[in-house]
């Protein structure tokens, strides 16, 4: 858990919370420019879909913009109600598994990116950052039952469409997908034991989810 005197500081002051949306919003554009170079063959309605690092990006500088309105007093009085328990607990999931996701695939096809430096070295290293990033959310948010059970949904409706979708034969909101397995673009077949990973990640940020929030009860 990141100490709560470095959250306090880049979270309450003005210019590292700007900052850090910078460069939030930074990663949603480079993360969007390189899906979109692989982007030809996807339908439009599948994007959100396939890009999964630049949602979790998104999803984290959305959370963390909700604390504009807290400036200058402590994260703990930051606003907090039950759509925001939502969202917070769906960026935390994403930014772990997504970041955790990246390093472990890449460290498994680590013959397929070694020794680009920026394709192996650079992807890993922001991504770790998704983790850090994601550990400053519980400790301005909570998170619900509900939330939790939304995510775990989410998470692993997103992995079905990612791996499983083209085996069996469903086509998204009835358009032809070009291709239909929508996984973030490898430099090598994903096999079996990636979707597995994918799978056992989503359970894991869930779980990890569950233990980091405090639960946010209606009227407090």
């Amino acid at each position: 858990m990141i100490p709560k005197r470095w959250a306090q500081y880049y979270l309450g002051n003005g210019p590292s919370l700007v900052w850090l949306l910078l460069a939030n919003v930074v990663g949603v554009l480079v993360g969007v420019r390189y899906y979109v170079e692989t982007m030809p063959a996807v339908s439009t309605f599948a994007w959100p879909l396939y890009a999964d690092s630049p949602t979790a990006v998104l999803l984290a500088a959305l959370s963390i913009t909700t604390l504009l309105p807290n400036l200058g007093r402590r994260i703990d009085d930051a606003p907090m109600n039950r759509p925001l328990a939502y969202l917070h607990t769906l960026a935390f999931v994403w930014l772990v598994k997504y970041g955790l996701w990246t390093v472990l695939v890449l460290n498994l096809e680590f013959s397929s990116y070694y020794p680009d430096l920026w394709a192996y070295f650079g992807i890993i290293i922001t991504h770790l950052l998704f983790v850090v990033e994601a550990f400053l959310i519980p400790q301005y948010g909570a998170t619900t039952r509900g939330a939790l059970v939304v995510a775990l949904g989410a998470l692993l409706c997103n992995d079905f469409v990612d791996y499983w979708l083209a085996d069996v034969g469903v086509c998204l909101l009835g358009q032809p997908l070009g291709r239909c397995d929508l996984y973030p673009p490898l430099r090598a077949d994903p096999g079996v034991i990636i979707p597995l990973l994918t799978v056992v990640l989503s359970v894991c940020s869930v779980t990890l989810a569950a233990r980091s929030f405090e639960r946010f009860e209606p009227g407090e």
